[in-house]
């Protein structure tokens, strides 16, 4: 990929959109990467690092860009430096425009038999706990020459990934409840999803309560429906990422109370630790149960209610070979 863009600029409106204008003035895409890396990393000698720059180069670099837009980008902070706000702009547009013109040239390498394709996946951690690494066998069986890079992001950040070039596929999950409206903006009209399957949501309950504790769903009891939530509303409750909480929350409201929520963590094996030791009831996806199951919980189904895993890829079909590939054993993996 050349360093330059020859007649393409590309210029950051007063708005904070990208418009990409043909123009004699150019910016150096290696100075914007350099630009990128010290937002990222925070201080010079970092970003040379991650580089492999000597330091004077990084600002030199800076230097050259910040005459180049004519604006000042970094300033002196202490011993360091900082962004300025016209560098946070530019560093926040510049990592977008970098994430297209890395996944650009790899498509185009892909397309002209350069290499097998390199792969970026990112997905949620249950996700990356069951059915990833059976996707990523799959895959390496098929075409051993394609190389598969893996990224834990809950999904909002895998979306921010996909929109910006750094992953090729962002796998998602939402709850029956919520809809894709609230997660996509008025640029995300290139994002296409396909939806791979759905799985049931638990109550989590500790195995053995304690004799003192609030009334608990019976041993015998393995299914239920969300509105008898309302017999657990005077136990603490455990809560996950946003929208596992947001989904917590409503099936609470529906079933006529508003939880008291005593403990929130994204990380689905302490939220079965917790619900173990007695410390609150939780609600959590089948994946998640079987990532990692705690001995000292039980479950029961809630009839009715489901979440929802979703690939999302970005741009116009037909997707990249390797891309496709990639989305065929995801369907295979949930499949199995």
């Amino acid at each position: 990929m050349p360093r330059q863009l020859h007649e393409l600029a590309v210029c950051v409106g007063l708005g904070g959109e990208i418009n990409t204008v043909y123009s004699q003035t150019m910016l150096d895409v290696t100075r914007l990467r350099v630009l990128v890396a010290v937002a990222r990393h925070g201080s010079v000698t970092a970003a040379a690092h991650a580089l492999n720059y000597a330091q004077p180069s990084v600002s030199h670099h800076l230097a050259r860009l910040e005459a180049e837009t004519g604006t000042k980008l970094v300033q002196r902070a202490g011993r360091g430096i900082r962004l300025t706000d016209a560098g946070r702009l530019l560093a926040e547009r510049a990592a977008e425009v970098i994430g297209r013109l890395d996944a650009a040239e790899n498509e185009l390498a892909v397309y002209s038999g350069l290499r097998a394709g390199r792969l970026r996946l990112a997905a949620f951690p249950s996700a990356l706990g069951t059915i990833v690494p059976v996707a990523a066998a799959m895959l390496r069986d098929k075409h051993p020459s394609v190389d598969l890079r893996l990224t834990e992001a809950e999904p909002p950040e895998a979306l921010r990934m996909l929109r910006a070039g750094y992953v090729d596929v962002a796998l998602i999950f939402r709850h029956d409840l919520q809809s894709p409206e609230g997660e996509l903006g008025p640029d995300d009209a290139d994002l296409r999803e396909q939806v791979l399957f759905d799985e049931p949501v638990h109550l989590i309950a500790p195995a053995d309560p304690p004799a003192d504790s609030e009334p608990l769903p019976p041993a015998a009891l393995t299914e239920m429906w969300p509105a008898d939530l309302a017999r657990f509303s005077a136990q603490r409750w455990i809560a996950g990422c946003d929208r596992c909480r947001e989904h917590l929350l409503h099936q609470c409201a529906a079933a006529g109370f508003t939880p008291k929520v005593a403990f929130t963590t994204d990380d689905f094996v302490a939220v079965q630790a917790l619900v173990g030791a007695g410390l609150g009831l939780a609600l959590l996806p089948t994946l998640a149960l079987r990532a990692a199951r705690n001995p000292a919980i039980r479950t029961v189904r809630l009839r009715g209610t489901r979440r929802t895993i979703v690939a999302v890829r970005y741009g116009e079909p037909p997707d990249p070979p390797a891309t496709a590939t990639l989305l065929e054993v995801l369907r295979d993996a949930a499949e199995a």
